[in-house]
């Protein structure tokens, strides 16, 4: 095809989707090895944190779990970045820096490819509803959670950093870099867009309450906080589930997968991503609980109500 650059890697187009594809499977296969006892003291050290971490490990490579908030911020810099870098383009039908091409190219995105507006409605709202997913949780992180002495080891660390990079990344690579050839961007909204976005608004309205509920544990009405200790939550949907903010969370990922049309396969493999890092975390809490609390309520499931 004429004036399409050469193709240097020629199964780079899966390379996005592979990675996240491999990355589940790296939890996946942790959630499998955490059922077996004893793990090393070193993969325990690696997938626990907060309340979920154990005596001893280097505690030189821990760093308190309250910076979870760095995540955020993160997260809203580079991701408003990239939306603000997207809807530049959009509004004046032009491209994108010559950079990220350079970045689509390298991950498998020709950017010759055929132009469709609907692609870069989408990513750009996802964009939009990442963006703002991660002021949310700034804010919430800021101002309504009360975060304990727990600690995260520093790889955990890191890794979320870059996550939080890579995830934003991921939903521009979705698009063409070139313009829309004139296309009017409001033209482009489809059932899904609006299906997305709804059930974007109320999984996001589920997970605040549910923060809030853990966070009330910790303070008295008149919102001071009294305590850093751990107490078994109750209500909304902590009564079917030990972690319900993470439940939350992968439905939110979900209703992204939605507004892209449900045919993503790149961001269904972030989704499943999601799904066994987030169960792996939920697992880990489910054991906490059980194990300091006699009473605890046996029906709760660890992440999906009724089924795990």
């Amino acid at each position: 095809r004429s004036g399409a650059m050469p193709s240097a890697l020629p199964d780079a187009r899966s390379l996005l989707p592979t990675a996240w594809f491999l990355l589940a499977a790296a939890f996946l296969a942790a959630l499998l090895v955490l059922r077996r006892d004893p793990a090393s003291e070193l993969f325990q050290d690696l997938i626990r944190y907060g309340k979920t971490k154990r005596g001893g490990g280097q505690r030189l490579l821990q760093v308190p779990k309250r910076w979870f908030t760095h995540f955020y911020v993160v997260s809203v810099l580079w991701n408003g970045f990239l939306l603000i870098s997207l809807l530049r383009a959009e509004l004046f039908r032009g491209s994108l820096p010559s950079w990220i091409q350079q970045v689509h190219y390298a991950l498998g995105r020709d950017s010759q490819s055929e132009d469709t507006g609907k692609e870069h409605f989408s990513a750009l709202l996802v964009l939009l509803l990442l963006w703002l997913h991660s002021c949310r949780r700034l804010a919430e992180c800021l101002w309504t959670s009360v975060f304990s002495n727990g600690v995260i080891h520093i790889v955990q660390y890191c890794f979320g950093l870059a996550y939080y990079i890579a995830v934003g990344s991921t939903v521009l690579c979705q698009v063409p870099t070139n313009s829309r050839n004139g296309k009017e961007l409001s033209v482009q909204i489809s059932w899904y867009h609006i299906v997305g976005v709804v059930m974007y608004i109320w999984a996001s309205l589920h997970q605040h309450k549910c923060l809030v509920i853990l966070a009330n544990l910790r303070k008295t009405k008149s919102g001071q906080v009294v305590s850093q200790s751990h107490t078994v939550p109750f209500g909304h949907w902590f009564e079917r589930v030990s972690c319900p903010h993470y439940f939350a969370e992968l439905l939110i990922y979900v209703s992204m997968a939605i507004t892209f049309g449900f045919h993503n396969v790149t961001w269904w493999c972030v989704v499943m991503y999601v799904l066994f890092n987030q169960a792996l975390a939920a697992a880990l809490c489910h054991e906490f609980y059980q194990k300091n609390f006699s009473s605890y309520p046996k029906h709760r499931k660890a992440l999906i109500p009724f089924v795990f």
